[in-house]
This record gives structure tokens, C-alpha cells and sequence, in this order.
């Protein structure tokens, strides 16, 4: 099924192409439905499509020799994936899974590196997106290094994506307790009890879906050494 014109100009990284750019893309990419925790993306299956999120939520995800899950970055809405796979053309280094009931439309490798080899603004897009691959691998790697699971999930609070909500800044889409768990190595009942004692505390507060950080400077100072991380 044709992916529609208006949906594909919802995704940044189409947004600089023309109609008559966009229209063959229209025909090419398929849409895929994803019920939660399958696998989108498999690294035993060396597909090198490129992926864009309708809807839901997506995560990478690796496993350690023991078979613990590991979380190495989370797709939004709007967000795509499968751009290291596309680049160098060999399988991909870690999997996709769906955090949530996700869509995702996938455009061919082929018609991928076309597009982006015919449109210098993509490629530069991509490379940006690389480095930031690259700078989440370094910082996923620094906070791994801390000792304490408090201090990992501190430094994790602080490094999803925020807005700013008046005089504090907010988690839109929280991630659930399961997911930062994978992302920290830890297990899901020490990020429970981490929540606990930061919602009593008021360094937190949640709104619905959204994450409040109320004191972010206590977050920071916990990350960094500065403030004992409390009993959890």
C-alpha cells in the first residue's frame, strides 16, 4: 500500500524534498504494523532498509553474552532507523524492538541510497546522525561505568530527550521502568524503587505519560559523585 504524501512530509528528514521527489518514495515504501515487544529490526536477518516511525515506540537493543538485554537508544515518532546498516552495507549491529504497538514505514536499501546519494542535505542529515550514534555509544558506555544503579538511572533522566514546561523541564513520553532498565543494567524493581524514592522526594513528578523533572541539579549532582545516591 502507497505510503501518502502528507504522511511522509511528517518525517524531518524528508521534509527538505520537493513534490516530485517525494511522489516515487510514495510508491516504494510499505507500511508495517508491530505488535509490542516483536522484532522489527533482527541482526541475523541482514536487511538494510531504512525504517521511519509512524507511531509507537521503538528501541535498540543488544545482549550480552549471558543473554541480559542491554538498551542502546530509543526511535519516536517521526525519528528513523537502519542508517548504519544502509551506510556501509553490512548486517545490522544490534536489534529493533518494538517498546510499544508500533507502524513503521520501510524504504528499499536501493531507493535509499538514491535518495540520499541524489540529495546532498539527506546525506549530511545522516552523517549527523551517525556522530550522534557515535556520542550515545560514548555516553551509554560513561554511564555503564558508574558503580551505583541510582547514579546510572540519574544520568539516564538526564539524558532523554526534554521540553521545557514552564520553569521545569519534561519527559513528553516516559520510557516504562522495564526499558531504562535494560538502558542501565539493572532490573526493573531497583528502577522501581530509584522512582520511588525520587517521586517522595519530589525530584520527580509525573503527569500521565510525561516525566517531570523538578530538581534536575540534584539529578545531576547524584550522576556526577556530588550527592550520595539515597537508599533505594
Amino acid at each position: 500500500m502507497p505510503v501518502s504524501l502528507q504522511l511522509l512530509s511528517q518525517f524531518p528528514l524528508l521534509r527538505p524534498l520537493q513534490r516530485e521527489a517525494l511522489e516515487p518514495l510514495s510508491q516504494r515504501m510499505a507500511l508495517r504494523e508491530f505488535a509490542r515487544r516483536a522484532t522489527v529490526v533482527s541482526k541475523e536477518a541482514p536487511t538494510q532498509d531504512l525504517g521511519f516511525l509512524v507511531d509507537g515506540r521503538l528501541q535498540g537493543v543488544d545482549f550480552t553474552v549471558d543473554g541480559r538485554g542491554v538498551g542502546l537508544y530509543f526511535v519516536e515518532p517521526g525519528d528513523y532507523f537502519g542508517e548504519l546498516p544502509l551506510v556501509d552495507g553490512r548486517a545490522p549491529s544490534e536489534y529493533v524492538v518494538a517498546a510499544v504497538k508500533s507502524t513503521v514505514a520501510f524504504l528499499d536499501a536501493g531507493s535509499a541510497r538514491e535518495l540520499i546519494t541524489r540529495h546532498p542535505e539527506l546525506a549530511q542529515a545522516v552523517m549527523r546522525r551517525l556522530a550522534d550514534r557515535v556520542r550515545t555509544v560514548m555516553a551509554q558506555r560513561t554511564l555503564l561505568s558508574l558503580p551505583n544503579p541510582f547514579q546510572r538511572l540519574c544520568a539516564l533522566l538526564l539524558q532523554l530527550p526534554r521540553r521545557q514546561a514552564g520553569a521545569v523541564s519534561e519527559v513528553e513520553q516516559a520510557p516504562t521502568h522495564q526499558e531504562l532498565a535494560i538502558m542501565i543494567n539493572a532490573s526493573r524493581e531497583t528502577v522501581t524503587r530509584a522512582f520511588q524514592v525520587l517521586f517522595l522526594r519530589g525530584i520527580l513528578v509525573r503527569e500521565g505519560n510525561a516525566l517531570r523533572l523538578m530538581n534536575p541539579q540534584f539529578l545531576q549532582d547524584v550522576a556526577q559523585g556530588r550527592e550520595e545516591p539515597p537508599k533505594a
